[in-house]
């Protein structure tokens, strides 16, 4: 690539480029199911992209942000998350994507953790942003996606976001020149402690939205996803790969069962994304006569069930693709045929896997290890947490990536994934850190002592696990497990609220306090009296 030629793996520069190309294909169409369940949709042009690109990246200077500072975009899927993206790559600024379902003590941390300056925010995620703003000291304006007439503080700017894009602009040359400068931070589950922010540069973002073809995609598809754009795998794997190859893509607000395949008629959608338990809530949806009458040709799957694999192509007429991998880096594929059903498949020619034990030896085929890679050319892919060094160390030891996930290699070299090494919980594709869960139950004033662990998921996903929160209650006649979900459902997001409440007379525990977890398992019955589920 020679000087002059703007480098597209810049997220700004390839709309920019496409822009040229495309300027009024709609490349993105979001769609909102009504109460009435009509469709109600928003699209995006690459003209608009960038027009409305430079309007924030505007707005953006008039809040005093530099090159490098930070802001939080708090939002569902909205074509301005977008449009945000697209300024903060003109501007040259750091854009942290947070889940809005995110509050309390964890939306305070990852504000305060990655020095956010600024937040735009859905109006339905408005008031628990409010809740916390205080904890936050570097937190300086709030850009509101809605019409809340919520109160903001007169110690924080805001304004309506609808008034960014109303402002013209003069627009502003792109100033992000280096692919390995910082596009955003891409918070981690925080398995085994406080999430971690993967500063990921616009070079990871590319090399992703360059993978189309490997994972399946051709110039006549139209895909779909209705998980959330603060996820990598949407954000990445979908967006980027739309963006990238100039397709017509189509995301909803958030995602639903029960209207997915209503979505993908309605759009002529021909693949959309799949994250673990999702598999087994769709297919749980009661058997339609026109399941198979869909021009859906492929799911892409992280987490496929190897029992529901075969019925879920037989049911709705396509092949599974399934892949493995995480927002830091490493990469399996399984395309249609090309391994056995189950396996995550094979890393690509560019990457070269293997399968450890404790002391880093190889482990023999069939036999369970932790799953790593590095580069094809024997370099390490660079990882770095956000004011983390310790941490983005450990992840790259010895010159691997670390994935923090057990699994085996077939004698043919087919992977397959086992279960989430450490103490994290895979609930639904995410990782469920047990520490949010018992700080909030801690603080309820009927419990004496609580310890969060995993059981095997009634979904049938493997590797993943239901939540179960073990509980001493403070007055075992009045203990009230209803009281005690409803608590939980107001203080943490869904994802996070226990599956089950074990009330137990005392946890278990070593003669150093340490929580012993077999033994809650071995007395774990979901049938039991003591065992209460919502």
């Amino acid at each position: 690539m020679s000087a002059s030629t703007p480098d597209t793996m810049i997220l700004a520069n390839l709309i920019a480029d496409r822009k040229e190309q495309f300027p009024q294909r709609d490349v993105l169409t979001f769609v909102t199911v009504n109460p009435d369940g009509g469709f109600e949709e928003e699209t995006r042009t690459y003209e608009a992209l960038w027009d409305n690109g430079q309007k924030v990246a505007a707005a953006l200077d008039t809040e005093q942000l530099q090159s490098g500072d930070a802001f939080a975009v708090i939002t569902l899927n909205h074509p301005e998350f977008v449009d945000v993206m697209v300024g903060s790559s003109i501007a040259g600024t750091i854009f942290v994507p947070i889940d809005p379902r995110t509050k309390g003590k964890k939306l305070a941390f990852m504000l305060r953790h990655a020095g956010c300056r600024g937040a735009v925010v859905g109006e339905y995620a408005l008031d628990q942003l409010l809740e916390i703003a205080e904890q936050c000291p570097a937190l300086e304006w709030i850009w509101v996606l809605g019409d809340s007439a919520t109160p903001v503080p007169s110690t924080l700017r805001s304004k309506i976001f609808s008034t960014v894009l109303s402002e013209k602009s003069a627009g502003m040359a792109i100033r992000v020149t280096d692919p390995e400068s910082p596009m955003q931070m891409l918070y981690t589950s925080g398995t085994t402690g406080d999430p971690k922010a993967i500063l990921s540069p616009y070079s990871r973002f590319g090399t992703v939205a360059s993978l189309g073809e490997a994972l399946g995609l051709n110039t006549q598809d139209r895909p779909y996803s209705g998980l959330s754009l603060t996820h990598a795998n949407a954000q990445l794997i979908t967006l980027g790969t739309v963006l990238f190859m100039g397709l017509e893509g189509v995301f909803s607000r958030k995602f639903t069962k029960s209207r997915l395949w209503d979505i993908c008629r309605h759009y002529q959608c021909t693949m959309f994304n799949l994250l673990g338990g999702m598999t087994t809530a769709i297919y749980s949806e009661p058997n339609k006569p026109d399941d198979a009458d869909n021009p859906v040709r492929y799911v892409l799957s992280a987490g496929m069930p190897a029992a529901l694999w075969e019925k879920f192509e037989n049911r709705y007429d396509l092949e599974v693709f399934e892949f493995y991998g995480a927002a830091e880096g490493g990469l399996t594929i399984n395309a249609p045929d090309s391994a056995p059903v189950g396996s995550i498949g094979r890393p690509p020619p560019t990457s070269e896997g293997r399968i450890v034990d404790e002391n880093d030896e190889p482990c023999p085929d069939g036999e369970p290890g932790e799953i790593i890679f590095r580069n094809a050319d024997g370099t390490c892919p660079v990882v770095s947490y956000f004011n983390n060094p310790q941490a983005s160390a450990k992840k790259t030891e010895n010159g691997w990536l670390r994935m923090g996930d057990i699994g085996y290699r077939d004698e043919d070299g087919c992977y397959y994934f086992l279960y989430r090494k450490g103490g994290g919980i895979r609930r639904n594709g995410d990782f469920i850190n047990p520490a949010f869960v018992e700080k909030e139950l801690a603080e309820h004033p009927d419990i004496d002592d609580v310890f969060v662990y995993g059981v095997p998921s009634s979904n049938g996903v493997p590797g993943e696990k239901d939540v179960v929160a073990a509980i001493v209650p403070a007055d075992m006649q009045n203990f009230s497990a209803v009281e005690v979900f409803s608590a939980c459902r107001q203080h943490l997001e869904s994802s996070f609220v226990p599956s089950y409440l074990h009330v137990v007379p005392e946890i278990p525990k070593t003669a150093s306090e340490k929580p012993q977890e077999r033994f809650l398992l071995e007395a774990f019955d979901v049938n039991a009296d003591n065992v209460f589920t919502q």
